[in-house]
């Protein structure tokens, strides 16, 4: 399970994704498959974890990685890239941003 603090020697990647209320268990089936079974087993995968908006048009994912690189590598897979493409499919919209924690409270 991911961990949030500030001054951890990891790489947070948060990703954002629009979409309508009608595709939006489709692209959170898409998202799950892409973890299970392909993401998570990934080198220097940390862990991550899905949310979804009420109003079913918005997720966001939370992962973290052990080196910038290692999440770079996974994208450039020939899989991660047909992922992305049924991915774009069902969304308006989706854009990984790389973060530091700067904070965290609990």
């Amino acid at each position: 399970m991911p961990t949030i603090a500030s001054g951890a020697d990891y790489q947070t990647i948060i990703t954002t994704f629009e979409m309508t209320p009608g595709t939006c268990y489709d692209l959170l089936d898409e998202l799950k498959g892409a973890y299970d079974a392909f993401i998570s087993q990934q080198p220097g995968f940390i862990g991550a974890g899905i949310h979804v908006n009420d109003a079913r048009t918005r997720i966001a994912t939370y992962s973290q990685w052990k080196k910038r690189e290692d999440f770079q590598a996974m994208l450039r897979t020939p899989e991660m890239r047909e992922r992305n493409r049924k991915i774009a499919a069902l969304c308006k919209s989706f854009e990984p941003v790389m973060y530091e924690v700067a904070e965290s409270y609990s």
